[in-house]
């Protein structure tokens, strides 16, 4: 089943429908609860063990695999007082990323890239509902992004036990983020193997379209890059009661993240157009060559044409026809002609 598109004329926001793929993975919850010194893990957790995140020393992560599944997503969604509107947005994974402040939680959403071994790139919705001592993040489908920081978690590595949900959320962003210079990477990687013309080859008009199809995909990572971006300065900007003072600092890394992104994706589309420029340059620079060899040829051929012509003529008095060495002489004519032309195209170094 393919995407949908999304009419939200006739949208019922008490009946939200998912825009993506629906894949074969099993739609499943798992929650976290954690401080310094405790970590409880519920790796199968459900809709009805939900009672709210009422322990305020504990800090709460609920991670959500396979949204296509609405009715689970809407359910655990109302429970914990998540807006229609933001349920809807969970599940349209079609739209730009986008970042929503409410009175009681951040709603983000943001695009996840993966390379492949063919040309083309993945890309996953995955989104988050920050709140005072929670968050919840839904994949669109199983994947491995945030394994380390379940390590971390059951390790006590470092200091995210110590941390509010804030910083959990940089450290998933951090994740996500990582995978796009995974994939820039392997766009980079995939351009440098053509990104050397020889100027004696002749380059196909494949080559031509490979570009385009790399120029859309940077396309689309910088436009899924510039809200995080957004995201990152508004928060360095603003005052955000989810968001603690001491934990901006790592929102700033995200901001700079981003930023490096962006210039490599400039510095690829640079390589790219300079790659489209050599491919027609090549291109024309045959074409002169083939219209200069054609223009030697007409040229040396006008004038023989032209003596040709004369000789041609049904005229009874031309002189040149009765004379015994006429015809020798005609062809004579025409090879000092031809010579000189010859010459004087070499020294003007037509050819």
């Amino acid at each position: 089943m393919g995407k949908k598109k999304l009419n939200r004329k006739k949208l019922n926001p008490q009946n939200p429908i998912f825009t993506g793929i629906k894949y074969t993975d099993d739609f499943k919850m798992q929650l976290f609860s954690y401080t310094q010194s405790e970590l409880n893990e519920n790796n199968n957790f459900y809709e009805k063990d939900y009672n709210g995140f009422k322990d305020d020393s504990k800090q709460y992560w609920l991670n959500t695999h396979a949204i296509h599944d609405v009715a689970q997503i809407y359910s655990i969604c109302k429970k914990t007082g998540v807006h229609d509107l933001v349920i809807q947005d969970i599940l349209d994974v079609n739209q730009r990323p986008k970042f929503q402040q409410y009175e009681d939680y951040i709603f983000f959403s943001i695009k996840s890239l993966l390379p492949t071994e063919t040309i083309e790139i993945e890309a996953e919705q995955l989104s988050f509902i920050l709140g005072k001592n929670f968050l919840i993040s839904f994949q669109e489908r199983k994947a491995d992004h945030f394994e380390h920081v379940r390590h971390r978690l059951r390790e006590n590595i470092g200091i995210l036990r110590e941390r509010t949900t804030d910083y959990l959320l940089f450290l998933l962003l951090e994740s996500i983020l990582d995978n796009y210079f995974k994939t820039i990477d392997s766009i980079e990687d995939k351009v440098e193997s053509f990104a050397l013309i020889d100027i004696n080859e002749d380059p196909s008009p494949e080559l031509l379209n490979t570009i385009e199809v790399y120029k859309r995909q940077l396309h689309f990572i910088k436009k899924t890059i510039i809200p995080i971006r957004d995201f990152a300065t508004k928060i360095e900007r603003e005052q955000h009661k989810l968001i603690q003072q001491k934990h901006i600092k790592y929102f700033f890394e995200i901001k700079d993240i981003c930023l490096t992104l962006l210039d490599n994706c400039d510095k690829i589309e640079a390589r790219l157009e300079s790659n489209i420029n050599l491919f027609f340059s090549i291109q024309g620079h045959r074409m002169n060559q083939v219209m200069k060899t054609l223009t030697v040829v007409s040229t040396i051929f006008i004038p023989l044409t032209f003596l040709a012509g004369i000789y041609g003529m049904n005229f009874t008095n031309i002189p040149e026809l009765s004379w015994k060495w006429g015809y020798f002489g005609f062809w004579l004519i025409i090879l000092v002609i031809f010579i000189l032309m010859l010459f004087y195209f070499r020294r003007k170094k037509w050819f």
